[in-house]
């Protein structure tokens, strides 16, 4: 068993397709089989179904994964620390979109400020995209709003924030001071993808009191979301951070629920057998740190 083994089945784990391993690797699509056949051979195990012409994963499958994962990581850190990784490496950290409009460029600007030589590869998507990145070792670590449930993942919470209802300018609720869920359950709902967090506490919120949830629009922009509500075209709850100036600004209308308060705490989120480097920890450090402030 060897170091090609591993990396040949986390491709194959990662794309769930043997021709687009294949490509990934610059292998031929037998050589990617062959290799494949030789580990389950070697340890007796299947590691993949073949259903519908597509492959599945077996739980046998499953366990190997973070075996390999963690191998490969190992070896791949080994590698980069010879080589003054710390001071000319490259460093891969995601964000949410939130975070990554509000924290990420202060923390960015004040380390590159230490470390100039260092490369740091920023990635900003939706919670499960960024919980699914680490998972498969492509980022160092992320910072993230709302809970991890995945086991193999570690967090530590470093700050909190919470969403805010905006209206339309002139809506009259935005003057009640006894407003609750109920008065804006029936108006149209402009929500962020499925995937995000906020979506996800949303949801929870009014189907915990029985009221559905149907999105008139969709979109992972913030600035599209308060735009729409501008125009009239519904109500949508978003972090405090990114409304700030359109509500000083009048754009848009805010009214606090005293029914929720839509809460959420940040956290610092990294695998549970990943190697983080002396300046992946010092980045972190500077995610603490702007959190507090």
């Amino acid at each position: 068993m060897t170091l090609r083994h591993l990396k040949v089945y986390l491709a194959v784990y990662r794309t769930e397709n043997i021709t687009k391993a294949a490509q990934m690797l610059s292998m031929t699509q037998p050589a990617v089989t062959r290799t494949i056949h030789e580990i389950e051979n070697y340890y007796g195990i299947r590691l993949f179904e073949r259903l519908n012409r597509r492959l599945k994963v077996t739980q046998t499958g499953e366990a190997f994964y973070h075996y390999a994962l963690h191998i490969v990581d190992s070896f791949e850190q080994m590698e980069l620390g010879m080589r003054n990784w710390d001071e000319l490496g490259v460093l891969r950290v995601g964000c949410s979109i939130t975070l990554g409009n509000s924290l990420l460029p202060q923390v960015l600007t004040e380390f590159h400020r230490v470390h100039p030589a260092l490369q740091i590869r920023s990635t900003i998507s939706n919670g499960a995209s960024i919980q699914q990145a680490i998972l498969d070792n492509q980022l160092d670590f992320a910072v993230l709003e709302g809970g991890v449930q995945h086991e193999q993942l570690c967090s530590e919470v470093i700050g909190a924030d919470h969403l805010v209802l905006i209206l339309p300018p002139e809506d009259p609720r935005r003057l009640r001071q006894d407003l609750c869920l109920e008065d804006v359950a029936f108006d149209p709902l402009l929500l962020r993808e499925e995937g995000s967090t906020g979506r996800k506490m949303i949801s929870y919120a009014f189907e915990r009191r029985g009221f559905s949830v149907r999105p008139a629009m969709e979109s992972v922009s913030t600035q599209a979301l308060t735009q729409a509500v501008h125009a009239g075209l519904g109500i949508a709850f978003l972090p405090e951070q990114m409304v700030k100036a359109a509500v000083a600004s009048g754009f848009v209308a805010s009214a606090q629920l005293t029914d929720e308060h839509f809460c959420r705490k940040n956290y610092l989120v990294w695998h549970r057998q990943k190697f983080l480097t002396k300046s992946a920890r010092e980045l972190m450090g500077c995610f603490r740190k702007a959190a507090e402030t």
